[in-house]
């Protein structure tokens, strides 16, 4: 902390100053996915998720597809999320990132999602052991809907205070908060903007592109191909 005198007049605690910075991924993803479900009255679309407008989030960022009622697998991971686990995390089931007893929890609160629309925010704490310091995690998952308008899809963040340490690193789950995705009335604009003029960059939510190849020009009758999309899902809807 600092302080201008000895009298304890002018301190400023760093300690929620830290918790702010902590949790403002969550605030950016969450104030993101207001801005679309607002410019329709209804929960986002996958395909409508722009990695530009949480940019600053991405590293924490995470897309992930109902398997089970309970379960939901990795799409697209974050670098931190990699970090966590020493390993990569696309592919892998969402509850991996779990110790064992709070997997039960995270399934209940994972089905809410895809159930009910609901937003998620949990507070988790590291499992200890040899090599694993202290370590504090802040989750929110969001829901989304596919192509086909079928509630399968979520977006999440997850951030840590404490050094990671020896991986892998799961979670047990101190406290979980559910409730409503709250749809804003449409204003006409986004609450998080984007500049299409900005160039696209490839970041954590993006696969690499594949190299340039000059082609010839179409023919008649050909019809040419739209931009590539920063966020490529392999999947069917």
């Amino acid at each position: 902390m600092f302080g201008k005198s000895g009298n304890g007049r002018g301190v400023v605690s760093m300690t929620e100053h830290d918790k702010q910075k902590r949790l403002a991924p969550l605030r950016l993803l969450e104030s993101y996915w207001q801005g679309l479900a607002g410019e329709t009255g209804e929960i986002p679309l996958r395909s409508h998720i722009d990695p530009r407008g949480i940019e600053s989030a991405l590293e924490y960022a995470f897309l992930a597809e109902r398997i089970a009622p309970t379960l939901a697998k990795l799409r697209v991971a974050g670098s931190h999320l990699n970090d966590l686990m020493g390993m990569e995390t696309g592919g892998m089931p969402l509850s991996a990132l779990f110790a064992a007893d709070a997997r039960e929890t995270l399934g209940d609160a994972v089905s809410r999602v895809f159930a009910e629309g609901a937003a998620v925010r949990m507070d988790l704490r590291g499992e200890a052991g040899l090599g694993k310091n202290d370590l504090i995690g802040h989750m929110l998952l969001l829901p989304l809907r596919s192509d086909m308008g079928d509630m399968t899809r979520l977006i999440g963040v997850l951030t840590t205070t404490g050094r990671i340490g020896r991986t892998p690193r799961r979670f047990s789950i101190d406290s979980v908060d559910i409730r409503p995705a709250i749809v804003m009335p449409s204003t006409g604009a986004r609450f998080t903007t984007v500049d299409d003029r900005t160039e696209p960059r490839l970041t954590d939510l993006a696969e690499p592109a594949a190299p340039f190849a000059p082609k010839a020009p179409a023919g008649p009758g050909t019809r040419s191909r739209g931009h590539l999309r920063l966020v490529i899902d392999n999947d069917e809807d």
